[in-house]
């Protein structure tokens, strides 16, 4: 299992976007693949849950998680073998790990920490909330979000993780994400 929840070594800048549901993340890695011309890891999880939904009518359970992670790793790791400068990641494991004490009591497998904490990013974009919530069948919490943003922020913030918040319009945030990125690059 270990294994397969550890980066693949290689000479990309990894940059990921973080942040809780609805924040832009998605949006951001898309615009941000295209202005650089790179690739962007899709987050896991919406695919694997959305598929748990649509076929057995359920939301994630904590039984859900280490699979997640695992599929998040081998698609980040697939790109990043392929990627000689840049890559986007639309998520990571620290992400997964958060959502997993967010939602489970503060409880998170000890692998999955493990791996969470120990995997390099040259950069972490924390999305802020202050962008239209969106609905749809994996999202649930619309009236939490100024909460979660705090709880992602501080998770950052107690495991010294550098990070830059990026906020205000589309535009704004791609042109914040693009200056930051252009710092690393």
């Amino acid at each position: 299992m270990e294994e397969k929840l550890r980066q693949v070594n290689s000479k990309c800048k990894r940059v990921v976007l973080y942040g809780p549901e609805s924040s832009g993340k998605t949006t951001l890695a898309i615009e941000l693949s295209n202005y650089y011309k790179v690739d962007w890891v899709p987050e896991y999880a919406r695919e694997f849950l959305q598929n748990i939904w649509d076929t057995e009518g359920r939301i994630c359970e904590p039984r859900d998680i280490l699979p997640i992670a695992v599929g998040q790793m081998k698609s980040e790791n697939k790109y990043a073998k392929n990627s000689k400068s840049l890559l986007i990641c639309d998520t990571n494991l620290f992400e997964t790990m958060v959502y997993s004490k967010y939602y489970y009591g503060g409880k998170c497998d000890p692998i999955l920490e493990k791996y969470a904490l120990s995997n390099y990013y040259d950069l972490y974009l924390l999305t802020d909330t202050d962008i239209p919530w969106e609905k749809d069948d994996l999202r649930d919490k619309p009236n939490e979000r100024n909460e979660s943003f705090l709880i992602f922020k501080n998770e950052l913030i107690q495991n010294n993780i550098p990070f830059v918040v990026i906020n205000g319009t589309r535009e704004e945030r791609l042109k914040k994400a693009i200056t930051y990125i252009n710092n690393i690059i």
